[in-house]
């Protein structure tokens, strides 16, 4: 059992050895990377056009601006706990 993961995973395959099959070959790993990087380009664009349109279309209410250095929101107190973490 273990011959034949060794030999399945020891497989290289070689370049043809006809120099316009070599060629033929390089020049579909090429396209295949043109693809792949076409595709990618298509997916990041899109997903930049759909995240444009979304913001373009959310309705925004005139924020009321506040004043300088003062944040607006509820908040609660929390006591200041005076136990230490140490041994003493």
């Amino acid at each position: 059992m273990p011959f034949r993961f060794q030999r399945f995973f020891s497989y290289c395959p070689s370049k043809p050895r006809h120099p316009l099959l070599r060629v033929l070959v390089g020049l579909l790993g090429l396209a295949l990377l043109v693809l792949l990087v076409v595709f990618g380009l298509v997916i990041g664009l899109g997903m930049l056009l759909f995240a444009a349109v979304r913001r373009l279309m959310r309705p925004t209410a005139p924020a009321a601006r506040a004043s300088e250095g003062v944040i607006e929101g509820e908040f609660v107190h929390v006591p200041k706990n005076e136990t230490r973490l140490g041994l003493r």
